[in-house]
């Protein structure tokens, strides 16, 4: 296959970006949000279609757990880029208050907000108690909480409690997963799925074949719509690209072994701190990643694509230095 047959498979395929506002070693979250503005308003340049902002709680290098908050100030410093949330986590909140949020926000930045809602607490169940919602974190209620969301932003609602400002807009409504729950509810219902093989791959192809045969179609879709979680780190060489991933791959690492910190910086050699059983644990859990030239990642977007035929990807880029960060994505914007 040449080049531009492949690069016109991947033009067929809308790109975004997932923004974990990772919080450096060395800084603060004030940095933090100011590198996310700046990164939202290069990648609007760049033609991506939407900026998504994930929900965590109890993470010292994440700085996005006000999700709606900050989903406003991306929102406000950029103007035809579509934000939203990759996820909120439904089962920390009141549905009205989701409700209420985010016909804030639509209203504010019409045609402009997405809603992707998660099950998972988005951190420890110790936090997720200090939440105050109940003690229960195993998502069981979500359907129900979904369907009194949705309830909420229905026109002419009947509800004696009105979501005001919410109720009678359009506002976009995905599912967010990492296992087939979340993917067969977003086929039973025709809403868009979006998959978060970004972090964990395993039941990616098995999702989305559950998500395709559940598919009902709705108001919302004649047909099923997937996004796909992947990291990309594109850069003028591969061996620059692979320093540049291993602040991404220490952060992993810090997964699995319990820990939680900052973004550290790209460091030479992973095999000083890591031991071949975490080397794979590690890159396992970034089989959905590539890191590498134009036209490494040009070709293993593709391989994804085959694999998938997913008609999104979401793009996380975990680089320590925000002016590599950006330049990846505007590398990535050549390719597709």
């Amino acid at each position: 296959m040449s080049d531009d047959t492949q690069k016109n498979t991947l033009a067929n395929t809308q790109f975004s970006v997932l923004d974990l506002a990772p919080i450096l070693e060395g800084s603060n979250a004030v940095e933090s949000f100011q590198n996310s503005m700046k990164l939202a308003q290069a990648v609007e340049q760049f033609g991506f279609n939407r900026y998504w902002l994930a929900e965590h709680h109890n993470m010292p290098g994440i700085a996005s757990s006000a999700t709606a908050v900050v989903i406003g100030y991306i929102a406000g410093a950029t103007s035809t880029l579509r934000v939203g949330s990759g996820g909120i986590m439904l089962p920390n909140h009141a549905p009205l208050i989701i409700a209420e949020q985010f016909g804030t926000l639509e209203s504010m930045y019409p045609g402009r907000i997405d809603l992707g809602l998660g099950r998972a607490p988005g951190t420890d169940q110790l936090t997720a108690y200090a939440l105050r919602r109940n003690q229960r974190v195993d998502g069981s209620e979500f359907p129900e909480q979904l369907a009194e969301l949705r309830s909420f932003l229905q026109p002419s609602s009947q509800n004696r409690v009105r979501a005001i400002p919410g109720e009678g807009l359009s506002i976009p409504i995905w599912l967010l997963g990492s296992s087939g729950f979340s993917a067969k509810l977003a086929g039973q219902l025709g809403l868009p799925f979006a998959f978060a093989s970004h972090f964990a791959p395993d039941y990616l192809l098995p999702a989305l074949q559950l998500y395709r045969t559940n598919f009902q179609p709705s108001e919302t879709l004649s047909k099923p719509y997937v996004m796909v979680g992947v990291n990309v780190i594109v850069a003028e060489s591969d061996e620059k690209a692979k320093w540049l991933a291993s602040s991404q791959e220490q952060a992993f690492l810090n997964i699995i072994r319990g820990k939680s910190g900052k973004l550290q910086a790209p460091i030479e050699n992973m095999d000083t701190v890591w031991s071949e059983t975490e080397r794979a644990m590690v890159q396992k859990m970034l089989s959905y990643s590539v890191a590498g030239s134009m036209n490494t990642v040009r070709e293993k977007l593709l391989a994804f694509k085959q694999e998938t035929q997913a008609d999104e990807f979401i793009v996380n880029t975990h680089v320590f230095n925000q002016e590599e960060r950006i330049r990846s994505y505007e590398l990535l914007s050549h390719i597709v």
